[in-house]
């Protein structure tokens, strides 16, 4: 049969509220009614309208109702919400009364528009086990008793919900994990010497400048990434000179040059920003020369880019999620990690004008992107099913309550569609450095201005050497004398 809610062509019943079939997808199925606006099962109407029981039946003597809440229902068996509630009870209450700290938790929980999902959550042992130690004084609800914990998905899912029920602070989760993996490689080191200067090099020089660069935000993960490479680069090369019998401070540059091209080697790259660094701090006598960048080795296809511009501009069908953060890419050359932290308050509509802002100066969008801004605004929605409170900052949520899309899940997202974020960054980064001059650049996409000077280079677009030629320029000889003025565009 058909169903009259899906549309699809399954085994179905004959609904007894509306007289028509319905498969069993459909007789679990919640969504938010068009009726009343609340999130419940659907029980009439369709998938794009779907309605509750009270909007499908208003009469209520038809409802059986819950025997504890009388919410209308088909059975008489107790619903899901109160279900929930007598599962958090006996979870977080230990018998008793919940403890103060955790009523922002239990009321987060019970009031979720999707009970069912946070039941299922709850039958978790991992989960069950924690709420029952928070629940019963075993455990301290803090970030430090979490850490003590197994790393896990479900763990840091947790971190979330509580975090965003108030009942933990928010913190810097990559730049703490990081802490944590640095402490955790260092105390594995034998050898005090090496454990002292990797503890000056990794937490004193690469810790402390990662702290002054998220100052007003939050570390990436790729952020971390890069310093856990620096780490294990340097790692690597104190072994390397040790299986030699040589120190970093005894060790002399054929040594250096000796392990480079041993097939030991690894991280090479990474490990000349260590060698740099301990010359710098005169802890080495070693030279290890700093790559010049001399510009994108992949070929620049500007057409490419427009092209999919206009695709974004105009396909009405993709999600304003990936049309504004693939435009955002190609138009603006931003990465997926500064879009997944953009917040509602660096887009400001002022009209019929909007201003997103990128770097210290803000951006007027033209159209269409300016109405996707808007339209992204309104319909945007974390897909936190647990602990999403829908008050989320964030203009692009994520599946955890409170926080972002990750900027990996980003890029998936747009690579399934085809598009190539670092590519499409590059190409717009190369074109853009061609119009405008590296301090504008750098004030408008929020940019390094070394960064910006050096895609200015690389793409032939150098301003400054073009004021100087300017200025070597003779003046036009003019029998009567007056002001010449020149218009550049």
């Amino acid at each position: 049969m058909t169903c009259s809610i899906c549309g699809r062509t399954a085994s179905c019943e004959i609904s007894r509220a509306t007289s028509r079939p319905w498969c069993k997808a459909c007789q679990k199925r919640r969504a938010r009614c068009a009726g009343c606006g609340r999130v419940e099962l659907i029980r009439g109407g369709t998938l794009a309208k779907p309605l509750c029981a009270t909007c499908t039946r208003p009469d209520p003597s038809f409802w059986q109702g819950c025997p504890a809440c009388g919410r209308p229902q088909l059975s008489t068996r107790t619903c899901t919400r109160c279900n929930l509630r007598q599962r958090l009870a006996v979870l977080l209450a230990d018998g008793g009364e919940i403890p103060a700290g955790l009523r922002g938790l239990h009321d987060t929980l019970a009031g979720s528009e999707r009970p069912n999902l946070v039941l299922a959550w709850l039958n978790n042992t991992a989960i069950a086990t924690i709420l029952r130690e928070l629940g019963s004084g075993q455990r301290v609800p803090s970030h430090a008793a979490l850490d003590e914990l197994p790393a896990s998905k479900p763990v840091e899912h947790l971190r979330a919900i509580l975090v965003a029920a108030g009942t933990l602070p928010p913190r810097d989760e990559h730049l703490a994990r990081l802490e944590r993996w640095i402490d955790r490689t260092l105390t594995g080191r034998s050898d005090p010497e090496q454990r002292q200067l990797l503890h000056r090099y990794a937490v004193w020089h690469l810790l402390r400048r990662l702290r002054q660069r998220t100052s007003t935000t939050r570390a990436t993960h790729a952020q971390a990434v890069t310093v856990k490479r620096h780490v294990s680069a340097a790692i690597a090369l104190l072994d390397g000179l040790a299986t030699r019998g040589r120190t970093l401070a005894g060790a002399r540059q054929g040594d250096l040059d000796n392990w480079l091209t041993s097939d030991q080697a690894s991280h090479r790259r990474d490990a000349g920003h260590f060698v740099r660094w301990a010359r710098r701090h005169k802890l080495t006598s070693l030279e290890f020369p700093a790559t010049r960048w001399h510009g994108p080795a992949r070929t620049i296809d500007t057409e490419a880019r427009w092209e999919q511009a206009r695709w974004l501009l105009h396909d009405h069908t993709l999600s304003p999620v990936d049309r504004v953060a693939g435009l955002l890419i190609l138009l603006y050359a931003q990465t997926p990690a500064a879009i997944s932290r953009l917040t509602l308050e660096h887009a400001q509509a002022a009209g019929h004008t909007v201003h997103l802002r990128l770097g210290r100066e803000p951006v007027t969008l033209p159209e269409p992107l300016a109405g996707l801004v808007l339209e992204l605004i309104a319909r945007r929605h974390g897909h936190a099913a647990l602990g999403d409170q829908g008050i989320s900052p964030w203009l692009f949520p994520g599946g955890r309550p409170g926080q972002p899309i990750s900027a990996y899940q980003l890029a998936e997202r747009l690579r399934q569609l085809g598009l190539r974020p670092a590519q499409s960054r590059t190409t717009a980064l190369f074109s853009l450095a061609t119009e405008l001059p590296a301090a504008v650049l750098a004030r408008l996409l929020g940019i390094h201005i070394k960064v910006a000077v050096a895609w200015q280079h690389a793409s032939a677009g150098d301003w400054t050497t073009y004021a100087a030629d300017y200025s070597r320029r003779k003046p036009a000889i003019n029998e009567n004398p007056e002001p010449v003025t020149h218009t550049h565009g």
